[in-house]
């Protein structure tokens, strides 16, 4: 036989082959993580059995014999080899292609979709989940109430605060600006700390800030508390959807997170019912001296953070998304949680006999490299710093991709959809009630009463003037005290040696008037409420500090019933998607939605009147709503669990920018004209119907 091929070829062959039957034996003997030219010391008796085994083989046998006894000994056959590098220590993947890492992740995942879909289907469907259900649907109630809280109290808040109109409309955005943040934000988190701890952090961020919001005095603190009670429960909505999807088999997955989007409506409701039975109540509230006022619609703000504190302490009870925790190779703690999934329901349905039968469960390989600094390398804030920064570049590439080849066509295609319903939507349910108000102010200027050349003398006047226009009038040696003026304006008349005392004003100007001789004492009669007027020897005394309520607006309450009625008339669109969803598919509910909503637009040409306007806000909320919980549903089931709380962030932050959008474009032309709105909202939603039909449909296909 020649020398050079024996030596270059089979010889180093046959090393190489026993090389790779020694790894495994090892491997096999429970020596996980070993690696044979890793360096580390392995202990004296190893090195001795393998050296006796080495002498055992070759006895008897020349050098030249090597390679035949190579061969007899048993050189495994290529495809074992190519088996058993699968399941090689984990140093080795320090030498593949991170390519090739991944398509075996892949391929893992694809395999523990399917097997984890049966291992749900076993679990069954019961006590537990229904538990979860109300649980998370206590988070997405807060979400709802969230958004409708500042609407609620910006009347009253407005007067308490002394806003102007640019901090009310800063004010009304800037909810929907926290939560746009906190839901990538958060979002993205989720895939990478887990579900229910990013939504215990989201939930408690919430709870904190909407409670102390109720305390602060100041405008910019109070705005500051309402942007960063914001950002936790934006982050709340993305995790919610993606940690119940994690316990739902595919026949229940539609309908059931479909279920739980009812929440979102009940919230509304709350809201608004709170609001309405709160807010008018003046009394409710306590004041520390003359700084310090804590008037009824704080006690709202109060007691709208309790769904989000009730969710957060229940959430204490309930464990991980076992689906999560297979994703990061945490494979006994996945399992105790669907055994603990397992005997729950089983109990319930009387057969506590059940044995839950899964013994192991696939788990995707771990590609990820997570950086451990010891205690004792840099100062706290220094290995604080690595984490932090090491976690918040694993999410920014989460989010990059969501946009690579695989997934960049539904993404954009989901991005349109969700922005297109978040402008139309959201610019409607602020439109409606602005068009609403405006109407009223029309009918309440048309009922002015106006008085020319009036002379009134020594009399004093002990109640409230409103809604009224007094031109050219005389008030000589005249008493105003402890009354209201509401809307009033004086205008080009005579006050001389009057008494105005303990007055309360609001929308109250006098204009071009001559005033003499005359007492304002702890009065709201402030300078601004004097135009082009002549001041002659009179005096201010005593004026009334800070901002005050001045009155309970009548129209308040037609503004609660709205928005009350409004949360109310998805209830209908609620059932028919969650009973459809898994029959028609979330395509067709989408596109079908979003075309029958953009038809009840046009028909708001036709709202000349509060009532109209009431119906045909209801009839579209109602239409529209079958459209969200589909989108919900989908967005869910298109991408896998590694990325689709971020993926539901990212678009979830998007809505919300549409929103920002929709409120700012349609509050514009609030008694300007009704065409642009319309026109717009509906043209949105066709655009973005059409789009929708372009989805893949999931209805069919497991959890990735």
């Amino acid at each position: 036989m020649d020398d050079g091929y024996r030596n270059t070829n089979l010889y180093q062959g046959g090393r190489e082959a026993n090389q790779v039957s020694d790894d495994y034996r090892y491997q096999d003997g429970n020596y996980e993580g070993y690696a044979p030219n890793d360096g580390y010391y392995r202990g004296g008796d190893e090195p001795a059995h393998e050296e006796d085994a080495q002498s055992d083989v070759t006895e008897g046998h020349d050098e030249d014999d090597e390679v035949y006894e190579g061969e007899y000994q048993g050189i495994p056959h290529p495809d074992d080899i190519k088996e058993k590098q699968k399941r090689a220590p984990a140093v080795a993947d320090e030498y593949r292609d991170r390519a090739e890492l991944m398509a075996e992740r892949m391929e893992d995942e694809e395999q523990l979709a399917h097997q984890y879909e049966n291992i749900i289907e076993e679990c069954g469907h019961g006590r537990f989940q229904w538990t979860l259900f109300f649980v998370l649907g206590l988070a997405l109630m807060a979400d709802g109430v969230e958004v409708f809280v500042v609407g609620f109290v910006l009347p009253s808040a407005e007067k308490d605060m002394c806003l102007s109109s640019s901090n009310k409309g800063m004010l009304g955005l800037i909810v929907y600006l926290g939560m746009m943040v906190g839901a990538v934000m958060l979002g993205g988190l989720a895939d990478k700390l887990g579900r229910r701890k990013c939504l215990i952090i989201s939930l408690a961020i919430n709870a904190a800030f909407a409670f102390l919001s109720s305390f602060v005095q100041g405008y910019g603190f109070f705005l500051f508390c309402r942007l960063i009670s914001g950002l936790g429960i934006g982050g709340s909505l993305p995790i919610v959807f993606a940690y119940f999807s994690e316990f739902l088999s595919r026949e229940k997955r539609g309908e059931h997170l479909s279920w739980l989007c009812m929440f979102w409506m009940i919230g509304g409701i709350f809201a608004s019912a709170m609001a309405w039975s709160i807010i008018p109540h003046y009394g409710w509230g306590f004041s520390m001296g003359t700084k310090y006022h804590f008037h009824s619609w704080r006690v709202f703000v109060l007691v709208c953070s309790l769904p989000c504190i009730a969710s957060l302490v229940a959430l204490k009870f309930m464990p991980e998304s076992p689906r999560f925790l297979l994703e990061i190779g945490k494979h006994d703690e996945a399992w105790m949680i669907l055994k603990q999934v397992h005997d729950t329901n089983m109990r319930a349905k009387g057969e506590p006999e059940r044995v839950f039968t899964v013994s192991y469960i696939k788990t995707p390989k771990q590609i990820d490299e997570f950086i451990e600094i010891q205690s004792s390398t840099g100062t706290w804030y220094q290995r604080w710093l690595v984490r932090i920064t090491t976690t918040f570049k694993q999410v920014w590439d989460n989010v990059l991709y969501c946009l690579t080849a695989q997934y960049r066509t539904n993404t954009l295609m989901l991005a349109v959809v969700w922005f297109t319903m978040a402008l139309s939507y959201y610019g409607l349910t602020v439109w409606f009630p602005d068009m609403i108000r405006y109407l009223q102010e029309e009918a309440y200027e048309s009922q002015v009463k106006i008085f020319d050349e009036e002379e009134v003398s020594h009399f004093t006047f002990n109640f409230t003037l409103e809604n009224q226009i007094h031109r050219n009038g005389e008030y000589r040696n005249d008493k105003f005290i402890g009354m209201k003026f509401k809307e009033v304006r004086f205008e080009d008349s005579l006050f001389e040696e009057c008494h105005f005392e303990d007055v309360t004003s609001s929308e109250t100007f006098f204009e071009n008037c001559t005033i003499t001789s005359t007492v304002f004492y702890n009065t709201d009669l402030y300078e601004h409420k004097f135009i082009n007027c002549r001041l002659i020897n009179s005096t201010f005394l005593m004026e009334k500090e800070g901002c005050h309520l001045d009155f309970e607006e009548d129209n308040d309450f037609l503004i609660y019933l709205v928005s009350f009625l409004g949360s109310l008339s998805v209830l209908p669109g609620n059932i028919i998607s969650a009973l459809l969803m898994d029959k028609i598919g979330r395509i067709k509910m989408i596109g079908d939605s979003m075309l029958i909503s953009a038809v009840c637009c046009f028909f708001l040409f036709f709202g000349n009147s509060e009532s109209a306007m009431i119906g045909w806000q209801c009839l579209f909320c109602g239409a529209s709503i079958a459209a969200w919980n589909a989108l919900d549903v989908i967005t869910v089931e298109l991408y896998p669990t590694d990325k689709r709380a971020t993926a539901f962030g990212i678009l979830n932050g998007l809505c919300k920018f549409g929103a920002i959008l929709g409120n700012s474009i349609f509050a514009s032309f609030v008694g300007i004209t009704k065409v642009v709105p319309i026109l717009l909202a509906s043209s949105a939603l066709v655009g973005g119907g059409l789009v929708a039909l372009r989805l893949p449909e999931t209805r069919e296909q497991v959890l990735m």
